[in-house]
């Protein structure tokens, strides 16, 4: 299977527009449930995301509602969205080529503080007395997911293209060659996938942001000028971000914690019938209920 992997808005549906555009057979619809209505302005090319965004494994495949299995080697050509935390989890076995895409984090912070902004404006239509959900920081999301990849990628050595989202819009049809290259299928549509970059679709160009002390902004940019220039991680770098890890696991903890803890004060409310079903947000790495197959 070729997976497309990322932190969210951080180009991986751009990423799957292309690949289906080239030839590629996919997993994911492009609105799952009602997602057309809610969302459509974050993304209005489509989103491509199933259950499988989760990842590859047994929570996952078989299908929990339908049983529905798929071998390896029956899905060798198909396309799928898996974000990072699910390609962590996912079955060896299926992962066959992956395609990650990194976005600069003061970009990522800002756009999806505006998908949020999105989510929470659907939700209060709905629900005007419900209170918006705590949410892990995006910029420590974006710290979390990006170095669990790198650890990944070390430790399973399974066969990856970085790209940065910069480059991908700077020179798109060089870079969507060079990947197509090196996925090496002999039916892909080049043309066809070129055609598919919508850089229109682009909301956040870097913005302002003092989340984090410079120290971490320094690693942070380094770290994704490193992706952007299409180079491999040093020893001596690593280790920097081994120490910034190391750094930051307490505050990560605490945001963990806190998200957590609001999750199950939501859920209890709804057993209490203080909040009405489908309020609150899915809890994480999950879809609406019915947007959950294997179609497309």
């Amino acid at each position: 299977m070729i997976i497309v992997t990322g932190t969210k808005r951080s180009g991986t549906s751009m990423w799957m527009q292309i690949l289906i555009a080239a030839g590629f057979p996919p997993f994911g619809e492009a609105f799952p449930a009602n997602w057309g209505k809610t969302l459509r302005d974050a993304n209005p090319s489509g989103f491509y995301e199933s259950l499988l965004r989760q990842g590859i494994y047994w929570r996952t495949n078989p299908h929990p509602r339908t049983g529905a299995y798929f071998f390896p080697e029956q899905v060798e050509r198909h396309v799928c969205k898996v974000f990072i935390p699910g390609l962590v989890r996912s079955d060896r076995a299926y992962i066959g080529k992956v395609v990650v895409t990194v976005r600069e984090w003061r970009e990522y912070e800002s756009s999806l503080s505006r998908l949020y902004a999105m989510e929470d404006e659907a939700r209060l239509a709905r629900a005007p007395d419900s209170p918006n959900p705590v949410r892990f920081d995006p910029v420590l999301e974006w710290w979390t997911e990006n170095f669990a990849l790198v650890r990944d990628i070390a430790i399973r050595r399974y066969p990856v293209h970085v790209q940065s989202y910069d480059g991908l819009l700077s020179d798109p049809e060089a870079v969507i060659r060079k990947t197509l290259a090196w996925l090496g299928d002999p039916e892909i549509d080049v043309d066809k996938a070129v055609a598919a970059v919508e850089p229109k679709n682009r909301t956040q160009v870097r913005p302002a942001s003092t989340s984090v002390e410079p120290e971490f902004a320094a690693l942070f940019d380094e770290l994704y000028a490193t992706v952007d220039a299409g180079k491999g991680l040093e020893h001596s770098f690593i280790k920097e971000l081994n120490e910034a890890n190391h750094k930051l696991v307490p505050r990560i903890q605490a945001a963990q914690q806190a998200v957590n803890d609001d999750q199950i004060a939501r859920r209890n409310r709804r057993m209490q019938g203080g909040e009405g079903p489908g309020e609150g947000p899915p809890p994480d790495g999950q879809l609406p209920p019915g947007s959950m197959g294997w179609d497309g």
